[in-house]
């Protein structure tokens, strides 16, 4: 396998790979592989049985993936959700033995890509995973209406100024419509008081969820995911705001659960392990220590949680 000169440095690797407790001649699927920093590092634990499939929708990261000369190693393109879906649906598969989302936005797209993931420097306002799908995020403020922009900005990014930064926004575009990431900061500086963390942080986080439609990705991504894990399998998810962490968390809680059987209702013990068999025993929790922090402030944030799908007799 060829070595990859990776700028972006993984979150909680060691820990992510020890969680996935990775069987040799298994089958591992990481649906971001963002810069290939997991993916190459599960690669090591595989012997010439095992198999990684590997899913992103950025060109950026489909090219670094043809660097990986690896047997073992798919490389597939295209948003996560659907790639599991289909995976799922054509039975092309035999279940899989772990399933990894590292649902932080890499630094090559925040620093390198030039397509406005950035508040540092002067970017088209664009925002896409993919710039072939979908709408800009210049275009998207422009047809939008404040009370649109409004909702957005709080959803996503929990932004305590949104109405006034909304306004703003439509205020401006009539006048000269913004088109870059320079134009929209200057804006929200005068609007946003300053903070520890950077006043278009919240901004920019929830017009990037809002155009690649991250959470409703996540969602169906881990119903999917559950599916088509085996028995014993691993799901492991870093997540790095608290909307994507409540999704994960309430996610394997619910899924937690053991199925509540009234008394009095017969059933018999094979009905009983196949509703058994559908739900995960949650395993860990992991944030990063102090020293990971200090190396990569990135890293700060994020929340590893990991569950297992559980055995028939479980």
């Amino acid at each position: 396998m060829k070595k990859l000169n990776l700028a972006h440095i993984p979150v909680l690797k060691k820990e992510t790979i020890k969680s996935l407790n990775i069987k040799k001649n298994g089958t591992y699927i990481d649906c971001t592989f963002g810069c290939g920093g997991h993916t190459t590092e599960i690669l090591k634990y595989l012997n010439e049985k095992g198999k990684l499939y590997a899913i992103d929708k950025d060109p950026s990261s489909i090219n670094i993936a043809h660097a990986i000369k690896d047997n073992k190693f798919h490389m597939i393109s295209g948003n996560f959700s659907n790639v599991l879906k289909n995976l799922r649906e054509t039975h092309v598969m035999k279940k899989i033995d772990g399933i990894l989302l590292d649902l932080g936005i890499s630094s090559m797209q925040i620093h390198n890509s030039y397509r406005g993931f950035s508040f540092l420097s002067d970017e088209p306002l664009d925002m896409r995973m993919n710039p072939k799908i979908g709408i800009t995020a210049s275009k998207w403020l422009f047809k939008s209406n404040a009370k649109s922009i409004s909702q957005v900005l709080y959803k996503f990014g929990e932004e305590y100024f949104a109405k006034k930064i909304a306004n703003k926004i439509v205020q401006q575009n009539k006048i000269k419509p913004i088109t870059k990431t320079t134009e929209l900061v200057d804006l929200i500086k005068k609007i946003v008081p300053k903070r520890k963390k950077h006043p278009a942080t919240k901004t920019f986080q929830a017009i990037r969820i809002h155009i690649n439609q991250e959470l409703d990705e996540l969602k169906k991504a881990l119903k999917y995911a559950l599916e088509l894990l085996a028995p014993g399998g691993r799901l492991a998810i870093i997540s790095f705001h608290s909307l994507e962490n409540r999704i994960v968390k309430k996610f394997f809680i619910e899924n937690s659960k053991m199925p509540f059987i009234p008394s009095g209702i017969a059933i018999s013990e094979t009905q009983l392990n196949y509703l058994k068999k559908t739900t995960l025993k949650i395993i860990s929790k992991i944030v990063p220590t102090q020293i990971e922090i200090n190396n990569n402030p990135r890293s700060r944030s994020a929340i590893l949680r990991v569950s297992e799908k559980r055995g028939k007799n479980e």
